[in-house]
């Protein structure tokens, strides 16, 4: 049973059963931001550090892969 801390979203396929409650959450190496990442049981968790109640998404490795390459090319930019 997940609850408000550990309720977890994959974007594609099933949602992993993920502990989050020991995750080691890391930010930024700048301290800028409130993004949050941990890395648990093969998957890379995400929350925003300000609401750390609020469910984590959860992306498997191809996933994450594939965001950190958008990222980098600008696909999120709103400027």
């Amino acid at each position: 049973m997940a609850d408000s801390i550990t309720e977890q979203r994959l974007a594609s396929g099933p949602r992993p059963d993920l502990d989050l409650t020991q995750a080691e959450w890391q930010s930024s190496s700048q301290g800028v931001g409130d993004v949050q990442i941990a890395f648990v049981e093969g998957y890379i968790a995400m929350r925003n550090r300000r609401s750390p109640e609020i469910p984590a998404l959860v992306f498997s490795p191809a996933e994450w892969r594939a965001f950190v390459l958008d990222a980098r090319d600008g696909e999120f930019d709103l400027t």
